[in-house]
């Protein structure tokens, strides 16, 4: 995998529900996250991301593709940052999401994307 230059790790900890609940892209297929960030990214471009989940001890690599991108200054107030496509190998990481957020994913509750 091929990282832009100075793009780096980006380390994302989500130790709230609702956090993860707007943080989650399950509109994507294979799932997707979004990740708060002021890093200048292009659609299409690889990310690595390190995911600290809940109070779990370990943190959970993530190989994504930048599908969605909420510029600094976007309408709304929206937070700045990326979203990104989960890859297949991520699937260990997609299933403990959604398990943590059964029965959330069909809320109207606004999100950081939508």
């Amino acid at each position: 995998m091929a990282l832009g230059p100075g793009l780096g790790i980006l380390n994302l900890a989500i130790k709230d529900l609702g956090v993860l609940y707007s943080s989650y892209m399950s509109f994507i297929k294979e799932g997707g996250l979004f990740i708060p960030t002021t890093r200048k990214y292009a659609m299409g471009d690889e990310v690595f991301v390190l995911l600290s989940l809940m109070d779990e001890p370990e943190k959970l690599p993530i190989t994504g593709k930048v599908v969605w991108i909420t510029p600094l200054g976007a309408q709304g107030n929206k937070q700045a940052g990326i979203g990104i496509q989960l890859g297949e190998k991520d699937l260990a990481v997609r299933k403990k999401i959604e398990a943590y957020l059964a029965g959330a994913q069909k809320s109207d509750r606004p999100t950081f994307t939508i």
